[in-house]
């Protein structure tokens, strides 16, 4: 037989909201209560919007027209269902199972109907849309495209100290075409291949970390 031991902050096991629920997520199912779930649909057609890069402000416009809500409480809800959204969506699906993103919104007090919508966009058809809508509104970094490098002695140079010291001469080219180069002392270049070595580790263990632990 299995077992299941969670961990979140209402049962020890962290959620994927992380250790505490963000606050606009807390005001949002706050102002759930009792919302007709018609116009929670369309509020989330709305948010659905927004992450795939739409303009949807005018669809906004008719929904605050046409119900009961308060400005404050349609910000609320709008900014909490952005965020369960975007923060699930970075997620994969592998790391973050159905099940277990249903079971951390219904502690936060979220209707079992709501839940339902929230899964349907995240676990559904339409995710790979919004992922690659995510991927193109994301800041990109330049990547590196090649790197040469070679290790030189100093014979001649005016401070003692470096004199027949070996150093790690670098060259990067990276993906918007610029050039970079700069000098590593051996000292300097183990550090920083141990530090990278440590970030790939904790990487690994952060991957290989469960939501869930599961025992028999």
């Amino acid at each position: 037989m299995t077992s299941v031991k969670s961990v979140h902050p209402y049962n020890d096991r962290i959620g994927f909201l992380g250790a505490r629920a963000p606050t606009e997520v807390e005001a949002m199912a706050r102002n759930l209560k009792d919302l007709d779930k018609d116009v929670f649909r369309k509020i989330l057609k709305v948010v659905v919007g927004a992450l795939e890069g739409k303009d949807s402000r005018e669809h906004l416009k008719v929904i605050a027209e046409n119900t009961s809500l308060s400005e404050e409480q349609l910000s609320f809800i709008i900014s909490g269902a952005y965020t369960i959204l975007r923060v699930a969506l970075r997620l994969p699906v592998s790391a973050l199972k159905q099940e277990v993103f249903k079971e951390d919104l219904k502690e936060l007090r979220i209707p079992e109907d709501f839940i339902g919508d929230f899964a349907n966009i995240v676990y559904g058809n339409r995710r790979p849309v919004l992922e690659n809508a995510a991927l193109k509104q994301g800041i990109r970094l330049p990547t590196v495209e090649d790197l040469r490098w070679r290790v030189d002695v100093a014979i001649s140079t005016s401070s003692l100290s470096r004199a027949l010291q070996p150093s790690i001469l670098m060259q990067m080219k990276l993906s918007d075409g610029s050039s970079h180069r700069f000098e590593v002392s051996v000292a300097k270049f183990q550090e920083l291949r141990y530090n990278v070595a440590l970030i790939l580790k904790e990487m690994n263990d952060l991957e290989k970390r469960s939501i869930l632990k599961i025992q028999d």
